[in-house]
């Protein structure tokens, strides 16, 4: 019997990238419409499981909604990604090397189970304040009793292990990962985590080791992996182009965190050019009676404010000395975590 689940679209007038998804799709067990333009598309597209631009179309539908993921080929570089946030897509597979993930992204979104949440954080310009973000929100749901995992996404970023003082805590870090393929468990993955106040962590080594980084299409395996074992994924994303496009492209949701300063509200508002379109809310920090509101901040950017993150004293230093967790439990640091988790996450409260 033909298999009944809503189909897949695919647009696309290339014939090599319409015989990869083909191919996909058909291992995937699912039902495939390929069409070649967007005007042949438009009768299909929202009643469409899932809808799949290839990456030689340009336009879309008037009025239809965003495509799910953006489809192209190897060759296809730097546009891809351009064209990717242009258009309003919420992922990009570079195939055939993201063959699997597609063909598991596919499944998921026929029988859809119940899963975590992928909650990217990325400073709106250099010194933000993300990592500092994300382990105390990652603390916080810890201690809310919530599954929580934080992922260093900043390959450059010099351990995110050092600000936990566990660079010796025993476990995986990213490049014990570089050479995983297919479907990880995702128990086998919690278990070999390291631990640091009370969560566990996924790093980059805090060390000067040479390491080459890990492939787009490994991240993308490890986060569907820790979406499937873990209520909450807090992603400490770089503001390097390659980390937001191996990170925060796998991303459910994103927080992106701004100083209350006027040079940082215009580079946040380029950052934002070039994350993936899906719902993002800002934080900013800054001490009470700033010069920026941050109404006003968040309303110049165009995102909602999901809370104002405390300026602490000596938070700088207490991330050099491996003491950012302690900085964590302050009240008005835990006031601001419960905050934003509840209206960025809807995890906890």
């Amino acid at each position: 019997m033909p298999d009944a689940s809503p189909e897949t679209l695919l647009v696309t007038a290339v014939a090599v990238l319409r015989g990869e998804v083909e191919r996909i799709v058909a291992a995937s067990g699912g039902q495939l419409r390929t069409v070649a333009s967007i005007r042949e598309a438009a009768p299909f597209w929202d009643t469409a499981a899932v809808v799949l631009l290839g990456s030689d179309i340009r336009e879309l539908p008037p009025r239809g909604r965003s495509p799910a993921v953006l489809v192209g080929l190897t060759g296809d570089g730097d546009s891809l990604w351009h064209l990717a946030a242009a258009i309003g897509a919420e992922r990009v597979a570079v195939l055939p090397e993201a063959a699997t993930w597609l063909a598991e992204y596919l499944s998921r979104s026929r029988t859809p189970e119940s899963g975590g949440l992928v909650l990217g954080i990325v400073g709106g310009c250099g010194g933000a304040g993300a990592s500092t973000a994300a382990v105390w929100l990652a603390h916080a749901a810890a201690r809310e009793g919530v599954r929580v995992l934080l992922v260093d996404g900043d390959p450059w970023g010099g351990g995110l292990e050092l600000a936990l003082a566990a660079e010796d805590a025993p476990g995986l870090r990213w490049p014990d990962l570089a050479d995983a393929s297919g479907t990880i468990d995702p128990r086998q993955l919690a278990d070999s985590l390291p631990l640091a106040g009370g969560f566990p962590f996924l790093s980059w080594p805090g060390n000067k080791e040479r390491h080459s980084g890990v492939d787009h299409t490994v991240v993308a395996g490890v986060l569907d992996a820790a979406r499937r074992g873990f209520e909450l994924v807090l992603v400490d994303i770089g503001r390097g182009r390659e980390a937001l496009r191996t990170f925060a492209w796998d991303c459910d949701r994103m927080i992106v965190v701004a100083p209350a300063l006027l040079r940082a509200v215009v580079a946040t508002a380029r950052l934002l050019q070039d994350l993936p379109a899906v719902e993002t809310v800002l934080v900013v920090r800054g001490k009470p009676g700033a010069p920026l509101d941050a109404e006003l901040i968040a309303e110049s950017v165009g995102l909602p404010l999901a809370g104002i993150m405390p300026d602490v004293r000596r938070a700088a230093a207490a991330t050099e000395l491996g003491r950012l967790l302690d900085t964590g439990r302050q009240r008005n640091v835990r006031r601001f975590a419960g905050s934003v988790l509840d209206f960025g996450a809807g995890v906890t409260g």
